[in-house]
């Protein structure tokens, strides 16, 4: 007969599923609706987006964009960091080429950013909302060896588990054989 999971371990075990769940429909429901999210890795917009924050981007036309919207975009080769920037428009300015120009600020930072910059495509990712430090946990899932600690030690655990309950009913069966 099988022993009944203590109180503590299914609470827990709910717990997990809880967070796995919620960890999932936190990046999937967005990507089916057409949001893009990326992770907030510097404290470039703390306050606004602090660090670990998963912001949503929505692709909007490059022409509505407007002084204050937070945009995430590339920054010009060699002239501002590698990678994608989550930033605030602080200026745009037209061209006589028709062109504009774009100029960005982290919200935290004491000045502009030293680059400016023209969108070349149509559209454009522009933030529409974020949830505070969720992104911590999509970061730690692209580590490889943490990704495959979150999944070996489960697995481990239940065959601890597996192993523990043959043992006992081979002790239980054996002590039964020999009470016959």
């Amino acid at each position: 007969m099988p022993a009944s999971s203590s109180p503590l371990r299914r609470a827990g075990g709910g717990l997990l599923t809880a967070v796995a769940v919620a960890l999932a429909a936190a990046v999937l429901v967005p990507a089916l609706l057409g949001f893009q999210r990326y992770v907030i890795t510097s404290g470039s917009m703390t306050g606004t987006y602090d660090r670990g924050s998963l912001v949503y981007d929505r692709v909007v036309p490059t022409a509505s964009l407007k002084v204050g919207d937070v945009i995430t975009y590339d920054p010009p080769a060699g002239a501002g960091p590698a990678g994608l920037v989550t930033h605030r428009i602080v200026s745009i300015a037209p061209q006589p080429n028709g062109t504009r120009v774009f100029r960005t600020k982290g919200d935290a930072n004491p000045v502009e950013d030293p680059w400016t910059f023209t969108l070349q495509n149509r559209t454009q990712a522009r933030v529409a909302f974020h949830l505070p430090y969720v992104g911590f946990a999509l970061a730690a899932l692209a580590d490889r060896t943490l990704r495959m600690l979150m999944i070996g030690i489960p697995a481990l655990l239940v065959a601890l588990s597996v192993l523990a309950r043959l043992w006992r009913e081979a002790g239980e069966t054996a002590m039964e054989g020999r009470r016959t």
